[in-house]
């Protein structure tokens, strides 16, 4: 009779299957949210099938000792939350490097469950893994599974259930797995008598914890001084024996242990070069000099397809809402009797205003598709690994680039990104940085500058993307400089993955959940956004009252005044006019805005559509409005403050905190607007004008940065 309720707690190292094998265990019964407390993303389910089988999927981790934000939540879950079983998820085709977390799950006394995964590439390989002798060594079930073929998925299914019920011929609770050497054996004997007096269970595992000196795994533990001076009293005296630190010795223990297991159990296929295929692919993909000029090629490519082809099914959106949807709505309300400022609302304002940011769905569902392909196929591990030298010069780790790289077509998955760095103060640098990458949504403005005042120089677009990567590099250099950034980058350890072919379900899977993140939170907040927009230009405070003005009398607009009185903010960036304070304020809304702005205000009908096709000279009232010095100080203030409402709440969520949240906001309007002002007012005097006390300003600001930039990092470090 199976008990109600089982809870399955899935356990892994990254890029292990796990994933997969949850979607092919859950299906559509998935929940996802954030752990309490932090930004770790939380994915619960049910089996298909099975409400009463519950599966937990835990964060990607490598061991269960707490460096990072995802083994504290992971050892946290199985100590305290009691899983009835643990079924662990392990790469077959790096079997040492996984049994290391194996052996820890197997010393909680908690039921586990190995699922061999990616049986058939050590398969293809010519591996021969005795899942039964390793059944066997381990004192567990051990099941041949390819989450990705769907093999074994349902005989890991039916043994959590016996394990979770006792049932289990296969684990043995009281077994050893890992026995290690004399020394240690007898010092964690004399450590587990100790500890046994005031601990319920887990005493094989409190006490290698203990040796480790780990004393979070001892918080919750009653021992007396006594007793602690005792136990350092044996550690201390192992390690000198050993000549070496607690924790350095479990570990080199551990692998002895796991080679033992492994060289009894495995069968390794005779190679050339002792290399297996996806090695001799990384020995071109990831090496020193080629990975670079690889990665760009196949960058380019797929940014080309996901443009050429958003193109295309961008103006089909645009046409069902521009020439389907707006003038079927209009010609319903007007023949309703609907009032003129209801329809201006409804067709102008909501319709308009989402179906504006809607248009650039296409090209975003492009583009994650194809980085959901690079993903499953394994290659964007290795992006991250290539990236790792060049990133650490500037204080990030490689990581860091995975981020940035999916900001560049939306700032928002981009940020959401940043939840897969393990270190809490690279994440928080990632997150602030990742914004100053030109998205999708800073096309039009870019366009515009370069099209409408630059008279379509080809320059200014890639001038564009590398100033944002080059105010990534500078911003990195100085905040790691400061007290609350200071330190080297966390280590980077990532697992790199077999090459096998993507799974059209994993693809489609990560494709729906990032497409529709962007739809969900940004179509709610532009929803509202473009309603407040369209009443400030369409509505006037006249001789004290309300009123509704037409196009013509749009500088008199309630926004024109807002306009106004920010324009004194940004007239030393050259743009003080209320007509682009304006444009830069309501691009906070989304950066589309900024252009669809300027045409409400310059009376040009679909400006967003005619900068888009390239059409410049429809727009050219526009470019009147700027010089080409004032257009450029636009343009790159635009392109590095704070991003859209959507990415703030993508920024507030990820960070998790109020302060940290403000904090990005502020330095990224300060960082965008110290950029501008030099660039306009030190350029303007190379056009004649007289030396003022902004030049002086400008100078000192000047000085100031590259101070920061090229002082030397103190010494000291800090710990987030």
């Amino acid at each position: 009779m199976v008990q109600k309720g089982i809870k399955i707690a899935l356990a892994g190292n990254p890029n292990s299957g796990k994933t997969t094998l949850f979607n092919k265990l859950t299906g559509s019964h998935q929940h996802i949210g954030n752990w309490p407390g932090v930004t770790i993303e939380k994915k619960e389910g049910s089996i298909k099938g099975r409400k009463d089988l519950i599966v937990q999927d835990l964060p990607g981790i490598y061991s269960l000792s707490p460096y990072t934000p995802e083994e504290e939540i992971s050892r946290g879950y199985l100590l305290n939350e009691n899983p009835d079983v643990i079924l662990n998820i392990v790469d077959s085709s790096n079997l040492e490097r996984n049994l290391y977390l194996t052996t820890q799950l197997l010393e909680l006394g908690v039921p586990v469950v190995v699922a061999l995964n990616f049986i058939d590439i050590a398969r293809r390989d010519g591996d021969k893994i005795d899942s039964k002798k390793l059944e066997s060594l381990l004192g567990c079930s051990v099941i041949e599974t390819s989450a990705l073929k769907g093999e074994g998925v349902d005989a890991c299914v039916e043994r959590c259930i016996l394990a979770a019920n006792g049932e289990d011929p296969h684990y043995e609770r009281d077994k050893i797995r890992t026995s290690f050497s004399a020394p240690v054996e007898n010092a964690l004997r004399e450590i587990e008598t100790l500890i046994g007096k005031t601990a319920k269970e887990r005493h094989r595992w409190l006490a290698v914890k203990a040796f480790e000196r780990d004393e979070k795994a001892l918080a919750g533990i009653p021992l007396a001084p006594s007793r602690k001076k005792q136990i350092a009293e044996i550690i201390d005296r192992c390690e000198k024996d050993l000549d070496d630190d607690s924790e350095s010795i479990i570990t080199a223990e551990r692998y002895t242990a796991i080679k033992a297991i492994t060289e009894t159990s495995i069968e390794r296929a005779k190679r050339q070069d002792n290399l297996s295929k996806s090695d001799r692919i990384d020995k071109i993909v990831t090496h020193r000099f080629w990975a670079y000029p690889i990665f760009i090629v196949i960058m380019a490519a797929v940014y080309y397809i996901a443009i050429s082809l958003g193109i295309n099914t961008q103006d089909m959106v645009d046409g069902w809402f521009g020439d389907g949807l707006i003038p079927l709505v209009q010609g319903w309300l007007e023949n309703a009797g609907a009032a003129e400022w209801l329809t201006g609302l409804v067709c102008d304002g909501i319709i308009g205003g989402v179906g504006a940011v809607l248009s650039f769905v296409p090209q975003m569902i492009i583009l994650f598709v194809l980085l959901g392909i690079m993903e499953d196929i394994g290659y964007m591990a290795r992006i991250a690994f290539i990236l790792d030298r060049l990133f650490r010069r500037f204080g990030l780790s490689g990581k860091s680039f995975i981020p940035m790289l999916i900001g560049t077509g939306c700032s928002v998955p981009g940020i959401m990104a940043s939840r897969t760095i393990e270190n809490q103060r690279d994440r928080r640098m990632t997150i602030i940085n990742t914004p100053m990458i030109p998205c999708g949504a800073k096309l039009p403005i870019i366009a515009l500058v370069a099209g409408a005042v630059f008279g379509g120089a080809w320059w200014v677009a890639p001038l564009a993307y590398f100033l944002g990567f080059f105010a990534v590099i500078v911003s990195g250099i100085i905040l790691k400089k400061t007290k609350m950034f200071r330190g080297d980058p966390s280590p980077f350890v990532m697992e790199l993955p077999s090459y096998h072919i993507p799974a059209v379900g994993n693809v489609a899977r990560s494709t729906w959940e990032r497409s529709w993140s962007f739809i969900k939170r940004a179509g709610t907040i532009i929803l509202l956004s473009s309603i407040v927009l369209w009443f400030l230009l369409h509505f006037a405070v006249i001789d004290g009252r309300l009123t509704m003005i037409e196009d013509e009398m749009i500088a008199d607009s309630i926004a024109a005044k807002v306009g106004t009185v920010l324009g004194f903010i940004f007239a030393p960036l050259g743009f003080g006019g209320w007509q682009g304070s304006l444009a830069t304020v309501t691009g906070l809304i989304a950066k589309e805005e900024v252009i669809s702005t300027f045409g409400v205000i310059f009376r040009i009908e679909d400006a967003l559509g005619l900068v888009e096709e390239g059409h410049y000279e429809g727009v050219a009232a526009i470019a009147q409005h700027f010089t080409k010095l004032s257009a450029f100080s636009f343009m790159m203030f635009n392109l590095f403050c704070p991003p859209c409402f959507a990415a703030m709440g993508a920024i507030k969520r990820e960070m998790n905190s109020v302060k940290w949240t403000w904090f990005a906001i502020g330095y990224l309007f300060v960082f965008a607007y110290i950029l501008s002002f030099i660039v306009y007012q030190i350029g303007v005097l190379f056009t004649g004008a007289a030396f003022t006390v902004l030049s002086g300003v400008a100078v000192i600001l000047l000085t100031g940065s590259l101070y920061l930039l090229f002082r030397k990092q103190s010494e000291k470090t800090t710990l987030s």
